[in-house]
This record gives C-alpha cells, structure tokens and sequence, in this order.
C-alpha cells in the first residue's frame, strides 16, 4: 500500500463515505482505498474479532460467466465449467448448486496467475452461468484469459462497477439476519442471489478473508451507500480499513496475491493442493498437470509455512529466514504484528527440510539474527460456519 494522489486512480461507489469517515486513503489494486479509521488498526482488528466490521471490497473483479442460453441443468453447467477448467485446477463441474470454489488460475507451467472464487448458481434457471470474483490487482490480465478461454461459447459480463462489501466478524450474521434473513441458512463458501426492496439485485456469498464467520454482498452502484450507512447505523458495526483486513488475513493464515502466491509458486509449494480435486488430478487436464502431479508424488523444494517470531519485533515482507547455522533456507513473504495472538506473526516459503512446525530457525531483520519457529496455519483458528 502507498500514499498517492487519487487523480490517477479508480474509486469505488462507497469512496465518498470514507473520506466522510475520515479514512485514511491510499493506492492499493490501482483503487483510492481506506486504509484506516480513527480508530486504528488495532482497534478496527480487534473490533472485528469481536463484533463485526464492514469492509469495502468493490476493488475486486466479481464477473459472471454465461452460455449464450440459460437454463439445461447440470449439462449446461458442465459446459460452461469445462472452459474455466481449462485455467484451473478445481472440479468447478462437480460444484453443487450455490457453491463457491476457491481456485487458482495457472499458467503453462503449473505456476499461480491469481487465485479466486467460482460460485454455481443455485437457480436451476441460471444453469449455464458461473459467478467469477478475482483479485483487484490482477483482473484485468485475469478477465482477459478467461475471456479469451470462453471465446465463441460464452461471454464475460464484469461487474466491478458494482459494490461489493463484506460484513465479517461474529455477529455478522445477527446483525445480516435483519435486512437479508434469507442468508442466515446460507453455510461457509454457499452464495445465494435474491431481489431486495431498497437495495435491488443482490447477491450474497457467505464467505470473508479474515478467518470470522461472515459475508460478501455484490450491490447495484446506486445502493451501495445507503447499504452501507444501514449497516453502519447498527452498533455491532464499525468501518474497518485494509490495514486491520491484512492483520486479520495473516492471523487467519490466508494468502495475499503478489507476495504469498505469485507465478513462480505452484499450488503444491504454496500448501494449497487441497485445490487440486481427485478429478482433475486423475485426467491431469490442467495447466501445468505434469508437473504439479510431479510435486504431489515427489514433493518440492520450498514450501510455505507460518513462521512466529519468539520476540516482539515483526519479520516484514523479505526477511531472510535461516536455519540454526546461519545458512539461508526460505523468506518471508507476509508479516507483521498480530493484534489476537498479541505478538508478531508472518508467513513464508522455507527449504521443505525444515518445513515441520516447531521447527526453530533465525530472521535476520534490521541486520540482527532473531530467534523464531515454523508454525502451523492458522495462528487463529477459524470460525467458519459449517
């Protein structure tokens, strides 16, 4: 994230609530985005450990996929989830209806393009259509490939334009039940689209990027502050900016595109083969298919990891990690402090020798040696709804 002038960059439909708020704005994903509040970031963090936050996320690239004619059921389905599998590794065909899948797109040679969400839509009548979101940073090379693997049987319809906010955090759902009480039977990673009488067209996915249980609303423009400032009106919710949404990821053990996942990392190295399905790792269809079938049977060189600084001092995004001799076996990719476990915590890609959790290694930071170890993801533990 970096200050700059907003004359260049994109803004999205609820920026002129945030500088009413006060945010703190800056560049992130070519978007004007708020940073922090008054507050802080150790307030907003902790506030939405324990109540519920509102994130602006209408810098990502939420899109729909279709087959110029809905409806034909599973065949339909299949048909157009064949041409995203022709990026991805997942089994988007064998989606259930209102499922979302998290997916990586992959280049020629098995290495992480983006990674993203691929909903099925529940209605039976809109069999043939995918809901696509990918990341802010990366959509437009990102809708151009699958544009071009749809070319001829199916359109990209983006949706950018739109709102897309996020209410995470434990009360999220009593605090949702009274304005979308159709999203309270929803569970982690279903999405559901209704018709609202203030705010129109919504679509509701039950999913976050902070560990808490909680939900993604995709909403025409002109609703997206009203929506917003209803939400805002309820106690249980404050304005949270990407400050505390980093914090909370890392907590959360999740990955941020361009610097824990890039295209020189395969899903195997980036402990993400939980992607790769049964199905597809038997066709071996997917780009890069031998060698990441390779890495599963073989394994890799480096991997990522949680890494816990034993001290107080947070390891920042390329520190060096080494083992007990001085040598150097991995870097650091995320870190920073982390306001739940209440000391610095971080993430990286370390020799897969010295892999296992517990494993004691050094961080050289500032030009000192730092004691720390390998450690399980997540550092918090998830609170999903099942």
């Amino acid at each position: 994230m970096s200050e700059a002038s907003t004359g260049s960059l994109k803004k999205t439909p609820l920026h002129g609530l945030h500088t009413r708020l006060g945010a703190r704005m800056a560049e992130f994903g070519g978007y004007d985005m708020p940073i922090q509040y008054a507050d802080g970031i150790m307030a907003e963090h902790n506030w939405t450990r324990t109540n519920a936050g509102l994130f602006d996320v209408s810098h990502m690239g939420p899109s729909f996929l279709s087959l110029p004619q809905l409806g034909g059921g599973d065949e339909a389905h299949r048909k157009v989830s064949a041409l995203v599998e022709k990026l991805a590794p997942s089994d988007i065909a064998g989606l259930a209806p209102g499922k979302v899948q998290l997916t990586v797109l992959l280049n020629e040679t098995g290495g992480i393009i983006d990674d993203l969400m691929i909903g099925r839509p529940a209605d039976p009548a809109r069999a043939g259509m995918l809901y696509i979101v990918v990341n802010a940073g990366t959509k437009e090379n990102d809708f151009a490939l699958i544009a071009a693997a749809a070319k001829g049987h199916a359109e990209l319809r983006r949706a950018d334009d739109r709102a897309l906010i996020a209410l995470q955090g434990p009360k999220a759902e009593e605090v949702i039940s009274g304005i979308f009480p159709e999203a309270v039977a929803l569970t982690f990673m279903n999405f559901i689209r209704l018709e609202h009488t203030d705010y129109g067209r919504v679509l509701i996915t039950r999913c976050g990027y902070t560990g808490e249980d909680g939900f993604e609303m995709l909403i025409p423009a002109e609703h997206g502050e009203a929506f917003a400032n209803r939400l805002l009106e309820d106690h249980r919710v404050k304005p949270i900016g990407l400050g505390a949404r980093d914090s909370l990821r890392l907590e959360a053990g999740l990955c941020l595109y361009g610097h824990d996942l890039d295209e020189t990392k395969t899903p195997v190295a980036a402990s993400l083969n939980w992607m790769i399905s049964k199905a597809r790792r038997e066709r071996g269809d997917f780009p890069g298919a031998q060698r990441i079938l390779g890495e599963i049977k073989s394994g890799v060189p480096s991997k990522r990891v949680g890494i816990k600084p034993l001290g107080r001092a947070p390891a920042r995004e390329g520190t060096e990690v080494q083992n007990m001799e001085g040598e150097t076996i991995g870097v650091v990719t995320s870190g920073g402090f982390g306001p739940t476990v209440n000391g610095p915590v971080a993430q990286g890609y370390v020799d897969t020798s010295y892999a296992k959790a517990g494993t004691p290694v050094k961080l050289l930071v500032r030009g000192k040696s730092l004691e720390a170890e390998i450690a399980s993801l997540p550092f918090v533990p998830a609170r999903y709804k099942r």
